[in-house]
């Protein structure tokens, strides 16, 4: 049963049965993922850091509430890893920078501190572009081409997963951070509405960052993120995840709306095409799309997202005056070139500009939400294509924007390949409606396979 769970073909609410009746338990299945990560983490490089002692302390742990009969929640005994902005108590927190190697804030993110109380096994902390958010990239490789980038900046969660060294790991977007690796790494992204999940010491100063999974099934997704909105709930003031925990049987949609959005034009002729076969696979099976073409809707959400990317790079920009700007002036030999821009960028923006930009960002929103009552998803690309070659650059996030600016769920479904690497399948929900989404896509992936 170990064995299936983490060749991915099997739920781990199945695993949790045979915990329950004793014929496997937390800690070997622990050790299953400990092997590999010595064995394959070398040539990948997903983990800054390690915890194995805390990490069997809390397997033995679970081992025991099980064989009383008491698990602590549904996700008692998962490995999972962390995004290294997500902060630890016990282990370092880098942000994917010089500036803090070693740096310990004593603390644990509301992410960490729910999954601990969950009973989760945190494994350790992987991989993250600079500052979580940087075109800076970390050093990580992609496991399906070890020449090729994983993304970001969840470069570490994606990278993980997609080589089998954890079920499941938390990563955070602001830009395209969750999606996109998920589409390069052929793992399934998910990416909740924007406050569900409490985001505290998480490097969370920006006002669309949003904490997700990577993961090998959905099944897993759902679970972590329902135990951190049971235990520490969303964001103040937020309502937490409303997806529960266990994902929808297939959900045959009313409609679903196709949105190209900015990054169709610079995409892959092949990507394309792969996207193009999927919809007609899903419109021979009855369902029926809108698009720009057939729709007025969906023709002015597609005009007024258009420079979705500028506007959640500014809005990014003005945000991110502290604390970077304070940390370049502190040290900017460690700064990079990049983050510094995003700062004068700031420089030359007013509080009106901010202003103006946030309306922007809402009229956005409001045009999203008006197809609600007609369509049960959008469908779209996550990348533009395979992931590109090299470690210079995490890739284009043109495609994953528009949703985190929106700030609406989205997933990215490993339904696609060019060339023999991943593509993922992109669907975009509505706020809080995660149960749908998690439906359409059972029904989506049962459609393409």
């Amino acid at each position: 049963m170990i064995q299936e769970f983490a060749a991915g073909t099997k739920s781990f609410l199945v695993l949790r049965e045979a915990f329950l009746d004793g014929s496997a338990d937390p800690r070997e299945l622990l050790e299953v993922y400990l092997e590999r990560i010595a064995d394959r983490d070398k040539s990948i490089g997903a983990f800054v850091t390690l915890a194995v002692d805390q990490a069997r302390q809390s397997a033995d742990a679970a081992t025991k509430r099980y064989r009383s009969g008491r698990p602590a929640s549904l996700v008692d005994g998962l490995p999972v890893g962390l995004k290294d902005n997500l902060e630890t108590q016990d282990m370092p927190t880098g942000f994917g920078s010089p500036l803090f190697t070693g740096w310990c804030g004593g603390r644990d993110s509301a992410a960490a501190y729910a999954l601990r109380r969950a009973g989760a096994v945190i494994v350790g902390k992987l991989t993250t572009t600079e500052f979580a958010g940087s075109v800076v990239t970390a050093a990580t490789r992609n496991p399906h081409d070890l020449s090729r980038t994983p993304g970001g900046s969840s470069s570490g969660p994606a990278a993980a997963v997609a080589s089998g060294m954890l079920p499941v790991a938390l990563g955070t977007q602001v830009i395209g951070s969750i999606i996109r690796p998920a589409s390069f790494c052929g793992v399934f992204g998910f990416k909740p509405t924007y406050g569900s999940l409490n985001r505290a010491a998480s490097g969370d100063i920006y006002s669309q960052n949003c904490i997700g999974t990577l993961s090998s099934r959905l099944e897993s997704a759902y679970l972590v993120c329902h135990a951190i909105a049971e235990f520490v709930g969303g964001d103040p003031g937020y309502l937490p995840f409303q997806g529960g925990p266990f994902v929808s049987p297939a959900i045959r949609p009313r409609a679903l709306a196709i949105l190209e959005t900015a990054g169709w034009a610079s995409a892959d002729s092949a990507a394309k095409d792969q996207f193009e076969m999927a919809i007609g696979r899903l419109s021979a099976a009855g369902v029926r799309f809108l698009t720009r073409r057939t729709s007025a809707l969906v023709a002015y959400l597609e005009e007024i997202i258009r420079d979705a990317r500028e506007v959640a790079r500014q809005i990014c920009a003005y945000e991110a005056v502290w604390p970077y700007g304070e940390i370049s002036e502190r040290d900017p030999a460690n700064f990079s070139s990049a983050m510094q821009e995003r700062i004068d960028t700031a420089a030359r923006m007013s509080r009106e500009d901010y202003a103006q930009l946030l309306l922007r960002r809402d009229q956005m929103s409001a045009a999203y939400a008006m197809l609600a009552s007609e369509i049960d998803a959008y469908v779209t690309l996550s990348a533009l294509g395979a992931a590109p070659v090299g470690l210079s650059s995490s890739g284009d996030p043109a495609f994953a924007v528009p949703f985190t600016t929106i700030r609406a769920p989205s997933l990215s479904l490993p339904l696609l390949t060019v060339g023999g690497l991943p593509l993922g399948l992109q669907i975009g929900g509505f706020a809080h409606r995660e149960q749908v989404l998690s439906g359409v896509a059972t029904y989506i992936a049962d459609v393409l396979h």
